[in-house]
C-alpha cells in the first residue's frame, strides 16, 4: 500500500492564532477546504473554545517520546472526543491533531471511512506505533463517498507532514529530485543497507550487526539497542541483532553507531557497493546540481 501523496507544487498556509509557533497551529491549502488543526495538550481548553471543536472529525492523538505512539478516532462532536480522552482514559499523548472540513460538510460516514483508511495506512507506512485495539468501524461506503475521503485522506496527509507529522510516508521516500541508492556498513562484522532521505539514515530490513562487541560499548547506545529489542524493530539471532523493519534514525552516525554500538561518523562509515563514502556521493550530488546551474 502507498504510503504517499503525490509530489507537485503546493501553497500551504500555517495560522498561529495565538502567534506562538509552538501553540495551536491551522493548516490549509489555498485551493482546498481540508484543515488540519495540531493542539498541544496544554491548550486543549483554548481549542474547546473553537467552532471546529463541534464538528465531526478526523483526530489523530500522538506521544512526544521515543515510543512515537498514536490512536487514531473520530467522533460527530471531535472537542468533546478528545476531552474524554484527557479525563478518562490513560493515553500518553502530547499532542492532538484534528482534521475537519472548513464548509463542516464532513458527515459520520465520511470520518468512520477516514479512520479505517488511517489505521490502515499508518499501520503500513510503520511510522509510528498504533496503539489502537481494531481497524475502524469500516462502514458501508457509496462508491463516490469513498472517492471523496481518498482525496481528503490524501490532502490531509500533506498537512499532517507539512506540521512535522509525516504519518502516512513511507520512510524510504527519498526527495523527488533524487535517485535510490543503497549504502553500506560493513565494519566490524556489521552487514547492514541503508538509504539516505530527507529526514535521515534508514536502515533496512535484514541489517544486522554483533549483539555484543569487544570494544568498549557507548552505555546510551546499548540502552537504544535494547528499546528497539524491546519494542520488535531488531531481534536477537544467535549472536547478531537483525532488523525486522526498515528503521529511521536521525542521522547517518545515529545508524552506523547503533550498529557499531561505538562512536561512528556515519558520512564516512556508509558507503555505496563501490566504496563510495556518503560524503563524497553527497558532494558529488552537489557538484552536479551546481554545474547545472
Amino acid at each position: 500500500m502507498a504510503c504517499s501523496t503525490k509530489n507537485r507544487p503546493r501553497t500551504i498556509q500555517i495560522f498561529l492564532p495565538d502567534g506562538d509557533p509552538s501553540g495551536i497551529r491551522i493548516a490549509e491549502l489555498t485551493t482546498s477546504i481540508v484543515r488540519v488543526i495540531e493542539v498541544p495538550r496544554n491548550n486543549l481548553a483554548k481549542f474547546l473554545a473553537m467552532p471546529e471543536a463541534k464538528q465531526v472529525g478526523l483526530y489523530f492523538l500522538i506521544s512526544n517520546d521515543e515510543k512515537s505512539e498514536l490512536y487514531i478516532g473520530q467522533s460527530g462532536d471531535v472537542g468533546a472526543r478528545i476531552m474524554k480522552h484527557h479525563k478518562e482514559d490513560k493515553k500518553d499523548w502530547e499532542r492532538a491533531l484534528v482534521l475537519v472540513s472548513l464548509t463542516n460538510n464532513l458527515t459520520q460516514t465520511h470520518v468512520l471511512y477516514l479512520e479505517t483508511l488511517s489505521i490502515e495506512k499508518a499501520r503500513a507506512c510503520e511510522r509510528y506505533e498504533v496503539t489502537n485495539g481494531n481497524s475502524g468501524q469500516n462502514p458501508h461506503t457509496p462508491t463516490p463517498l469513498k472517492a471523496d475521503c481518498h482525496e481528503i485522506h490524501d490532502l490531509g496527509a500533506l498537512l499532517l507532514a507539512t506540521l512535522g507529522y509525516p504519518i502516512f510516508e513511507s520512510i524510504t521516500k527519498v526527495s523527488s529530485q533524487q535517485e535510490e541508492q543503497l549504502f553500506y556498513c560493513s565494519r566490524a562484522c556489521v552487514k547492514a543497507k541503508a538509504i539516505y532521505t530527507n529526514q535521515g539514515m534508514v536502515v533496512l530490513k535484514g541489517s544486522s550487526a554483533p549483539f555484543e562487541t569487544s570494544r568498549k560499548a557507548h552505555t546510551p547506545l546499548i540502552q537504544k539497542r535494547d528499546e528497539l529489542l524491546i519494542s520488535g524493530v531488531i531481534s536477537k539471532e544467535d549472536n547478531r541483532f537483525v532488523f525486522q523493519r526498515d528503521y529511521l534514525f536521525n542521522s547517518p552516525s545515529g545508524a552506523s553507531g547503533l550498529l557499531l554500538l561505538a562512536s561512528s561518523n556515519g558520512w564516512v562509515d556508509w558507503k555505496t557497493e563501490k566504496g563510495v563514502t556518503l560524503s563524497d556521493y553527497q558532494g558529488r550530488e552537489l557538484d552536479n546540481s551546481v554545474s547545472d546551474l
